[in-house]
């Protein structure tokens, strides 16, 4: 019998990509949500802050993998919290309740963008948020770990490096921390099919770049994740090419975005 996968956030970039390459790979049961039905895409719909509903779609899934986020974080006590701190809550309750058995967490690499670009980390390393995305991220990641402890609802978090609305990177920075579609897709396979008896894990989710932030190499042993691009490649053809490569390097692993969030990418 397949597994039956909920992925919230599915009209997202993340969710989008990673709802068509696990529908498209033949090995789920996909159950794509989003706050509004799209019958085109298969989306389903579902508000992360409507209990019963939520309740109603996590029946019989197995695993879910969180990708719905509110984007706006200028208003954090309107916005942010109501939709991603409890609406993540209300979440891990019904998986709790359910009976799921594990939850994939789209976090960030924004929840550590306060170390300088030189210090070599690792996800067990303290949080450094460099901005109240980073910190929703952080407490989600907590969420997440408490839920594994107590309940036994086996939580991953993942760090998710750039990931370009053109699945592609736009500068020296986002190329360090490059993460493409197929990899993305791959990476949450492995994730979803890691062994039962992992309860709790933490990692950064990029490609195989060079002058990566993190070192992925052990998750190849550790969950079978094997990426297969670099974001060097497509910043090398950039730059041969002409094109013009955004300016957000920083000491800090956050970049530009310590100063504002840019639209048009994640990471």
């Amino acid at each position: 019998m397949k597994r039956k996968v909920l992925i919230t956030g599915a009209a997202g970039r993340v969710g989008g990509c990673l709802a068509a390459g696990l529908r498209d790979n033949g090995r789920y049961d996909i159950v794509a949500a989003d706050l509004k039905a799209n019958a085109d895409r298969g989306i389903t719909a579902l508000d992360v802050t409507d209990v019963v509903r939520l309740r109603e779609v996590t029946r019989g899934v197995d695993t879910v993998v969180h990708c719905a986020w509110m984007k706006d974080e200028e208003d954090f006590l309107g916005k942010v919290l109501p939709v991603n701190v409890t609406g993540a809550y209300h979440l891990y309750e019904a998986a709790r309740l359910n009976g799921v058995r594990r939850i994939m967490f789209a976090s960030s690499n924004h929840a550590t963008g306060f170390y300088k670009r030189g210090e070599r980390i690792g996800p067990d390393d303290p949080y450094r948020p460099d901005s109240f995305y980073g910190l929703s991220k952080c407490y989600i990641e907590l969420l997440g770990r408490l839920y594994a402890d107590k309940y036994g609802v086996s939580s991953f978090n993942v760090r998710i490096g750039n990931f370009a609305g053109d699945n592609r990177p736009h500068s020296q920075r986002s190329a360090r921390i490059y993460i493409s579609c197929r990899d993305l897709v791959h990476l949450a396979e492995c994730c979803i099919e890691a062994d039962d008896h992992m309860k709790f894990l933490s990692l950064y989710g990029t490609s195989a770049n060079e002058e990566n932030y993190y070192d992925i190499g052990y998750l190849k042993e550790l969950i079978g994740y094997h990426p297969q691009d670099n974001g060097a490649e497509w910043l090398h053809e950039a730059e041969a090419s002409g094109q013009p490569l955004r300016q957000d390097e920083t000491e800090y692993q956050g970049g530009g975005s310590l100063n504002k969030r840019q639209p048009m990418e994640r990471g």
